[in-house]
């Protein structure tokens, strides 16, 4: 497989064609940004962890009949991916109040909710990815009814899975970040899931790692991204 063309350059990642028409490569960055891009940063080691993180996740995910756009590990910061068509939506499930959703709704901070909550933003930073429900991601054409539920039910799933998972590695899973693409008529997990996606604390201390690190300048930033990826990296 040979890496071809450029097609896109986000925040954090870089993705180019290959010679295979249902492939991808996805470089990870060390480019660092919050708020939509209005703080700026670089987090170095970060796109090392994000992909591994990533690969370490998308192959559990597999293991539990999660469909994904995950293929393999290509180096330190690169992975072959199947050749989505990102769903302009993003999704956030939240396990306990934290960030936009504290601030926007008055709940304290580490407020344990009692059930866990499904969100959908609109992918457009220009407006600062709004707050969108079903019927505006129908009307408006970003996806179907039935892929929406699809999404949903995926998305719950994905929850399940990693909320144990980090519990094992010593961490509570407060909310993350999720995006998906259409593969051959198929609804599929995309993007990344690491410190960058995920809201995670500590257990027994609530330390926050994750990028609130970066976000609200706490320090140790690097070497946080660096501890989380060890303790997943464990059994």
């Amino acid at each position: 497989m040979k890496k071809g063309e450029m097609l896109y350059e986000g925040k954090a990642k870089k993705v180019f064609k290959t010679d295979e028409a249902d492939t991808y490569i996805i470089e990870y960055k060390d480019d660092a940004t919050a708020f939509n891009a209005k703080k700026k940063g670089t987090i170095k080691g970060k796109g090392v962890v994000n992909n591994k993180m990533s690969a370490i996740i998308f192959e559990l995910l597999k293991e539990k009949g999660i469909p994904t756009h995950f293929i393999g590990l290509l180096s330190d910061s690169q992975q072959a991916v199947k050749a989505v068509e990102i769903i302009p939506m993003e999704v956030v499930i939240r396990n306990v109040a934290a960030g936009s959703f504290s601030k926007r709704l008055g709940v304290e901070e580490g407020t344990i909710l009692n059930t866990a909550v499904f969100e959908l933003y609109y992918k457009n930073d220009a407006y600062d990815d709004p707050l969108i429900n079903d019927y505006h991601a129908t009307a408006l054409g970003f996806a179907t009814a039935a892929e929406i539920e699809s999404i949903k039910k995926l998305a719950f799933q994905i929850n399940d899975v990693l909320v144990e998972f980090f519990k094992q590695h010593g961490m509570r899973l407060i909310d993350f970040k999720i995006e998906f693409g259409r593969f051959h008529d198929e609804v599929i997990l995309a993007d990344e899931i690491s410190p960058d996606t995920c809201r995670l604390w500590e257990i027994g201390t609530e330390r926050k790692m994750d990028k609130d690190r970066f976000r609200r300048d706490l320090g140790n930033v690097e070497e946080t991204y660096q501890e989380v990826l060890a303790k997943i990296e464990t059994n």
